[in-house]
């Protein structure tokens, strides 16, 4: 395995564009810590946007990690031309020849695929667990290290978007192409099948068979956090609404996710075994 990781960051890092792009993705992530500084002070109007507890324990693993997973279409880049490149520099026959079999091939770009995720959730436990020390109202241990479930989450909701990736750059072997296609499957899958399946089974029986679908079951993983804002639930509150959401991690959701990605790992070695390359 180690082998096989090996060739794979050679070919990364020899790439220009890749290395560019892996290098902004962790800066973006980093970027995270900016939101503590944005301040407006307008005569009798004081604001600190992190005073508002975005940054305090455990919400902060919830905030986190949802506003981080916004980038990962950056690496998803990678991961697409990661396979476009093997197609149109004919690395991919190359290290056949070589000896590496389809399912090592295969293997190789899946251990890719979970290194990024392990190392984009371990450097936002880091940025976070940084940020809320110097932020955050509440210190204590237990509090600290609660709610970690959103970081799992978060590196399980990479793995499997980055193996739908990985399954889009085998299927359509060029980059441009296979972006385009994830872009309209966002679109067929938020606005075709969502109003397809309202008018078969109605709007409240189909959000259960939605999230059974692969981007929107990735995204109910961590959903969104700012109605679970103090200031949020006031003002709600004083308008005379009510916020009513459920923000766990269930260990359903979390296998609806692992079978979509055993889906797209399986599919990409069926249809490398399948051509003739």
């Amino acid at each position: 395995m180690k082998r096989l990781l090996e060739i794979e960051f050679i070919k990364l890092w020899n790439n220009r564009a890749s290395k560019a792009l892996i290098i902004s993705y962790f800066i973006l992530l980093t970027s995270i810590a900016l939101i503590a500084a944005v301040k407006f002070d307008i005569g009798p109007i004081k604001f600190h946007l992190a005073e508002q507890g975005i940054f305090n324990f455990p919400y902060i693993w919830h905030f986190n990690t949802y506003i981080t997973a916004i980038f990962k279409l950056f690496l998803a880049i990678v991961i697409v031309s990661m396979m476009a490149n093997e197609y149109s520099n004919k690395t991919i026959k190359q290290n056949l020849i070589d000896g590496l079999s389809k399912k090592e091939f295969v293997l190789s770009k899946f251990l890719t695929v979970i290194s990024f995720s392990l190392v984009s959730t371990i450097f936002v436990f880091v940025v976070s667990l940084i940020l809320g020390l110097v932020y955050s109202d509440y210190n204590e241990v237990s509090i600290i290290f609660s709610e970690l479930e959103y970081l799992f989450a978060f590196f399980i909701k990479l793995v499997g978007f980055f193996s739908f990736c990985l399954f889009l750059g085998i299927l359509v072997k060029r980059s441009a192409f296979a972006l385009g296609f994830l872009i309209l499957w966002s679109i067929f899958e938020n606005l075709g099948i969502r109003f397809l399946v309202w008018g078969l089974i109605g709007k409240e029986a189909s959000e259960k068979v939605l999230d059974f679908l692969p981007l929107e079951s990735m995204s109910n993983l961590v959903k969104e956090p700012f109605s679970r804002l103090g200031a949020v639930q006031s003002v709600a509150k004083q308008i005379g609404e009510e916020f009513k959401m459920d923000y766990v991690v269930h260990w359903y959701e979390i296998l609806i996710v692992l079978f979509w990605t055993g889906c797209f790992i399986y599919g990409s070695y069926a249809l490398l075994k399948k051509r003739d390359l």
